[in-house]
């Protein structure tokens, strides 16, 4: 495989190689809390998961006046800022980082798609474990968030991939739906925010169930696109 046909996988971060759940939930409850709102389901919670912030928060709870809204998204961060300033880091699912030098050894572009804002990319790039894996990454800072396709037509731009031999892998709909509008193969998992069920509804090509069965549906994509 030469790199100029190598595949791009383009891997979401929370809920797909970061286990974020318990803090995501605990950030929307610390902020409900601030503005006096009943603390939210982590059911209700997941939905939203992979959604600009601000977009996110809206969605959470659309009776919010553009000022209340505000005030719960600065709230959202604060409660991250100070878990963090506290020491917290969120895990990495097991098997991740096998699967991703796995790749990289077998000669795949690897890229990153987030709805994190520019300083939750740099806090995670920042891993040592990731220091020399991703060659491009991309967030809600730069642009339209998801399921707008910008942020997958700007990793494929960068790394010179076309969407025949890019596939994006995301636990939620909103990157399955952004892996569609971009008209490349959208690669769920199964083990982040949302459900098996709902991402083949927002056209999931196949859904992992661990991490070597995305390695197999990883090597059937690129048997067929080095193929094409």
């Amino acid at each position: 495989m030469t790199a100029s046909d190598a595949p791009l996988a383009v891997f979401d971060v929370d809920g797909t190689l970061v286990d974020s759940r318990a803090s995501i939930h605990a950030g929307a409850c610390d902020a409900a809390r601030v503005l006096g709102l009943p603390e939210p389901s982590y059911d209700r919670v997941r939905q939203i998961v992979g959604l600009t912030l601000d977009k996110a928060l809206h969605v959470l709870e659309p009776q919010l006046t553009m000022a209340e809204l505000a005030e719960f998204v600065a709230a959202f961060q604060k409660s991250f800022r100070d878990r963090y300033d506290a020491g917290h880091e969120e895990p990495l699912y097991d098997g991740v980082m096998d699967t991703l030098r796995l790749l990289k050894r077998d000669g795949w572009k690897l890229a990153i798609a987030t709805g994190q804002n520019s300083r939750g990319v740099a806090r995670n790039l920042a891993r040592p474990e990731w220091s020399d894996l991703f060659l491009s990454a991309h967030c809600a800072s730069d642009g339209p968030g998801k399921p707008d396709p910008s942020m997958l037509l700007a990793a494929m731009h960068r790394n010179g991939a076309t969407p025949q031999r890019t596939v994006m892998i995301g636990d939620t709909s909103h990157d399955m739906l952004m892996a569609m509008n971009a008209k490349v193969t959208g690669q769920g998992v199964g083990w982040g925010f949302h459900t098996v069920e709902e991402q083949i509804a927002a056209g999931a090509a196949h859904v992992a169930t661990d991490f070597p069965d995305l390695e197999a549906a990883l090597n059937r994509f690129a048997s067929v696109a080095l193929a094409a």
